[in-house]
């Protein structure tokens, strides 16, 4: 029986806001482009600790301070990490924190989503 959709209880129609522009909404789609990669995901998840070097990220994920560096460039650009030099260190942190909320919210989206599949899996009786 398909279930009927409804929006999230943190959706109102009194809440909506009106549509955006698309100048406004080529802005949020590139914001998404800059987290829409699993390597600047993983870099922005490290962070989620404190800030860190290139080297320490490094070491944390085991990929090349370069291909780092360029990650890092790209969320930097869109405003979501920054630098700050320490001596001969650049140390970055997250300063939109709002990308948590979104990563908590996709994260939570997703398993849900595969726990009702799980779960109408179990119901069939295979």
């Amino acid at each position: 029986m398909a279930r009927k959709k409804t929006l999230p209880k943190s959706i109102h129609k009194k809440d909506k806001k009106q549509p955006l522009t698309r100048d406004a909404l080529e802005i949020v789609a590139t914001h998404f482009r800059a987290m829409g990669d699993a390597t600047r995901l993983e870099l922005i998840q490290a962070l989620m600790e404190g800030e860190k070097s290139v080297q320490d990220l490094s070491n944390l994920t085991g990929m090349s301070q370069a291909n780092i560096s360029k990650h890092l460039s790209v969320l930097a650009e869109h405003g979501i990490v920054a630098k700050r030099k320490e001596g001969l260190y650049s140390l970055y942190r997250v300063v939109d924190y709002s990308v948590y909320d979104l990563c908590n919210v996709v994260c939570k989206s997703i398993s849900d989503r595969y726990q009702r599949v799980h779960d109408e899996f179990l119901g069939t009786g295979i």
